[in-house]
Order: C-alpha cells, then sequence, then structure tokens
C-alpha cells in the first residue's frame, strides 16, 4: 500500500508518502510560527490561506522525493479534524479531489489518531497493546491501544490541556509563540525547587484511582505568583522551571497508574508535548524504576505532521477502515476520538 498523507488541522502544512512495505518515503513540513507570532497565536483566516498557497508545491515536492507519481498512490489520506474548519477543509478538498481524479481511495484520519500512532514510524516501533499517553496543545489523553481503531479511554483532561497550560503560563512570562518550547527553553535557566506549586488531581489517583487531568488550577496558582512579585530574569526561569516540574509530575504518575491498571509494560507518548526533555527524562526514570518501556516518535514527528497521516491513512486502509464518517469535503471541527473506535 503507499499513501499520500496531508495534514492541515491548524498552522502546520504536513505532506508525507507512506509505504507499507518500505515505510516512510519522503516528507515536508512547512510551519507557520512566523505568520501568527505577530498575533500571539493562530489566526484561523491567515492559517487557512496559508494551506492554499503550501499545499499543491509540497506535494509536488513529496512526490519528487519519493520518486512516485499520482497514479503509483493506493490512497490519499487528510486529517478530517478535529481542527480549524477552514484549514481542514483545504486538505479534504485537495486530497479528495486528487483521489477522485485517480480513482482511488479517500481516507479521513482523525489527528489524534495520527499522533497516536506516530511511534509506529520507528524502527524500534512498539507492538499492540500498549498505553498511549497523548500531551497536545488541545488534548492530554489515557488511552489502551489494542489495535488500528481498538482505543479505551483511560483518562482525559477536564479543562486546560497540558500543552494549552504550557502556552497560557509562558504568554503571562512574556514569552513568544509558540509558548511551549520557549517556556521549556526557559526552564533550563530555572530552580524548579525555588516555588511550591500544585499537582492538580494527583490526590483524587490516590484516593479514587481517577487518571483524568486538570491543569487550570496550576495555570491560576502561577498567574497568583506572577501578580504577587516583580519579574526578573531569574524568577521567571524559575517559575518556568516550577511550572513544568508540576505538569511532568502529574503526567508521570498518571502514565505509571494506567500501566498498573493495565498490567501492560509498554507506553507510547504523542503530542508536541511529548518532545519536552524533561517530561522524557522523568518518564525513562520512572520506567527504568518499574521495568516497563516508553516508545517516543522522532522529535520532528511530535508536532503536527504529513508522516503520521499517511501512517494511519496505510493501516486503516489495509484494515479495510476508511476513518471517514462521510464522503466528500466533509469535515469534522468537533470529533471525539471515542467516536472512530472499532
Amino acid at each position: 500500500m503507499l499513501v499520500l498523507g496531508i495534514e492541515t488541522s491548524c498552522d502546520e502544512t504536513g505532506v508525507a508518502v507512506y509505504d507499507s512495505d518500505r515505510g516512510l518515503l519522503a516528507h515536508a513540513l512547512h510551519s507557520q510560527v512566523k505568520l501568527h507570532d505577530p498575533y500571539g497565536g493562530v489566526v484561523p483566516e491567515l492559517a487557512s490561506r496559508d494551506h492554499i498557497r503550501r499545499l499543491l508545491p509540497l506535494v509536488r515536492d513529496v512526490f519528487s522525493r519519493a520518486g512516485i507519481g499520482a497514479r503509483d498512490l493506493d490512497g490519499v489520506a487528510f486529517t478530517q479534524g478535529p481542527g480549524l474548519a477552514g484549514a481542514l477543509l483545504t486538505g479534504a478538498a485537495v486530497a479528495s479531489s486528487l483521489a477522485l481524479g485517480v480513482g482511488i481511495a479517500a481516507i479521513g484520519v482523525h489527528h489524534l489518531e495520527g499522533h497516536l500512532l506516530s511511534p509506529l514510524l520507528e524502527e524500534n516501533a512498539p507492538p499492540f497493546p500498549f498505553v498511549a499517553l497523548l500531551v497536545s496543545g488541545g488534548h492530554t489523553q489515557l488511552m489502551r491501544v489494542s489495535g488500528v481503531g481498538k482505543y479505551e479511554m483511560l483518562g482525559e483532561t477536564l479543562d486546560d490541556a497540558a500543552g494549552e497550560a504550557f502556552d497560557k503560563t509562558a504568554k503571562l512570562l512574556g514569552l513568544g509563540y509558540p509558548g511551549g518550547p520557549a517556556l521549556a527553553k526557559l526552564a533550563e535557566r530555572g530552580r524548579a525547587d525555588r516555588f511550591e506549586l500544585p499537582r492538580p488531581m494527583l490526590d483524587s489517583l490516590e484516593k479514587h484511582g481517577d487518571l483524568n487531568f486538570s491543569f487550570s488550577g496550576l495555570k491560576t496558582a502561577v498567574v497568583t505568583l506572577v501578580r504577587q512579585r516583580t519579574l526578573d530574569e531569574q524568577t521567571r526561569a524559575d517559575l518556568a522551571a516550577a511550572f513544568q516540574e508540576a505538569v511532568a509530575d502529574v503526567l508521570v504518575a498518571k502514565s505509571r497508574a494506567a500501566i498498573a491498571r493495565t498490567g501492560l509494560d509498554r507506553l507510547i507518548v504523542a503530542g508536541g508535548v511529548g518532545a519536552n526533555l524533561r517530561l522524557r527524562a522523568l518518564l525513562d526514570s520512572a520506567a527504568a524504576r518499574e521495568r516497563f518501556r516508553v516508545f517516543y516518535p522522532a522529535m520532528e514527528f511530535c508536532t503536527d505532521n504529513g508522516a503520521m497521516i499517511a501512517l494511519a491513512g496505510c493501516l486503516r486502509l489495509k484494515a479495510g477502515k476508511t476513518g471517514a464518517p462521510s464522503g466528500g469535503f466533509t469535515v469534522m471541527p468537533r470529533w471525539d476520538l471515542a467516536s472512530v473506535a472499532a
């Protein structure tokens, strides 16, 4: 199976070609960070227009580097949701038009399923089943994954996701867009033990085994500290380090509990926050102590990308699961991952 993957859910235009026998053949990514930086966040209309400008040249580039043409494809996978409606429509329109023109399948892929399966792009890919920790700007979830489309929710965020909390805290500290990576960089110069910040919902884990997440209270605690003091450079770094440590502690504790509850010994970590080096260090340390294994996608595949969509589309095509609730140009700006589970 040879599948083209197109990702346009937000502010990255990603394109890739994945072969079921040879793996990832080529991929390309255009980031809109510079476009949105002056506004401090993503402007949906600007994002959609930039996807329109970038997408077809990226498709041609990937075809050239993979040494294939459109008629060599068995399917075209695209992010059908969730995401920004206009941005999603751009990818859906190109994918559906190309598939119709060539006479092949157009495969709608859930954005989070792409992240969920992204560690399978690596040579050292984990076999099913495994526990998955998805940590991105809009979602923080723990799932038991038994196969493609076989997902059991163990816990999810009740308010701010981890990535969203990173971005909002970065803004409080006067950092630029995107906030998460900027905060992590600032935290490298900070002392995490200078400020005592809450670890939200760890008490409910200890008392009731609750695997859900909540980061709004942690963000509020940072707001209180910021209002109480003058933010010199060292204070900003110390706050960043303390915040990062609190988020990582919660994610690690809940992941360890999910491993214990399921009886599995494999954890995959995906999504933009999965690139955080402090989180990776704490997870690796816990895995070494408690004898489970942790798998990560390559750094370039932690954020949104076409490779994960091409892979997910290929796996769904092989399994006879298109993943698309309806055809044509339909997109799903809001789409619960549970609805795509087998």
